[in-house]
């Protein structure tokens, strides 16, 4: 016999990482770990030390040269990044 108040698993974790405040740091989890997908693993290798604060997110690079070179992509790679990740999670991009 079937419950009529029956929930889909997906549904009852969201539910719970939105009642318990995890669900913004879940998404910053998801969007360092995309980093690498969304640039590719050339320009993962010249970075290190990813991490987000007050919704942006701080990379440390390697290079100066391609320092600048994202740095002129920056909308278009936090664009990228929100959309990988399914939800607005960072407003900028910081260099270092």
């Amino acid at each position: 016999m079937r419950r009529s108040d029956a929930e889909q698993i997906g549904d009852v974790i969201r539910k719970f990482f939105r009642q318990n405040g995890l669900e913004s740091p879940l998404n910053e989890y998801r969007l360092v770990e995309a980093w690498a997908e969304v640039v590719g693993p050339s320009i993962a290798r010249y970075t290190s030390n990813l991490y987000i604060k007050n919704q942006t997110l701080h990379v440390h690079l390697t290079s100066s040269v391609l320092r600048q070179e994202l740095m002129m992509g920056r909308e278009v790679l936090v664009r990228s990044l929100n959309q990988r990740v399914g939800a607005q999670v960072i407003v900028d991009i910081v260099f270092r």
